[in-house]
């Protein structure tokens, strides 16, 4: 069995589906902070510094732990962005 078929098969258990979605959400606000922040030329200091939050904060964000909305908007505006959340 390959990791596809492992993964499907995972994927009919509801509790197993619920926790993977989450994760994957974080991962994803993760890969995309990072991204956005590299492409400005920022340091996660100088960002932490326009943004007006702990430097600490982004570093966990980039690693894939949870943050509120309210951060991500901070973030988001620093670097000239708009937050957008989509439940698709």
């Amino acid at each position: 069995m390959d990791f596809k078929d492992y993964l499907n098969e995972q994927l009919k258990d509801p509790e197993f589906k619920q926790e993977f979605n989450s994760e994957t959400a974080k991962l994803e606000s993760a890969v995309a902070l990072t991204k956005a922040r590299k492409d400005s030329g920022l340091s996660q200091r100088q960002l932490a510094e326009v943004a007006n939050v702990p430097q600490s904060t982004i570093a966990r964000i980039e690693r894939g732990d949870n943050t509120s909305v309210d951060t991500l908007s901070k973030l988001a505006n620093a670097l000239g962005k708009k937050l957008k959340v989509d439940f698709s």
